[in-house]
């Protein structure tokens, strides 16, 4: 039997599979979400000056969110230091960090590794937009280093939660996994 060069792909439609422990999962897993691109299943919620996030995922049970960060024209989010793992891909402009040599742009992939502390920058005329999937706290540190807030997936929860009750806007449960 040869290596299989990709998944077999003949059938379109569901395919009933068997499933040892079906039962188990029905009972206890919890189904997959979807969040479209309208602002009503999740608005911008300003962050800073010229900036705003875009919540898509809240995982309180590992501390993971997942939102598109958006930087409107050249600016800044200040200097701080991830306590979990991230992962990130440009999705328009651009952006870079003041510690690295390398600028991030639509199709890029980055990662960010616990204990790093970094200056996200965009010089884009037009900023940046990027999509993060963030596991942990970020601590975010003032001009003179010192500790200043601490960001986790409550903390973005939060965030989301406040805006949207300040604007009538609902909250939407898919964004909770």
């Amino acid at each position: 039997m040869g290596t299989m060069k990709a998944p077999p792909s003949s059938a379109y439609k569901i395919v009933q599979i068997q499933e040892l422990y079906g039962d188990l999962i029905k009972s206890k897993g919890v189904e997959g979400t979807y969040v479209g691109r309208e602002e009503s299943e999740s608005p911008w919620v300003p962050f800073g000056e010229g900036a705003a996030i875009r919540h898509l995922a809240f995982d309180v049970r590992q501390n993971i969110y997942c939102n598109i960060l958006w930087i409107k024209a050249p600016g800044v989010i200040g200097t701080h230091k991830h306590r979990g793992p991230v992962w990130a891909i440009g999705l328009e402009g651009s952006f870079r960090y003041l510690e690295y040599d390398w600028v991030c742009r639509p199709g890029d992939f980055i990662t960010e590794t616990p204990g790093t502390a970094h200056t996200l920058v965009t010089d884009d005329p037009d900023g940046m937009k990027a999509l993060f999937w963030m596991q942990g706290a970020n601590e975010f540190y003032d001009a003179d280093g010192k500790h200043v807030e601490t960001l986790d997936v409550w903390w973005f929860m939060n965030h989301y939660e406040t805006y949207c009750r300040e604007n009538n806007i609902a909250i939407n449960p898919a964004l909770y996994l």
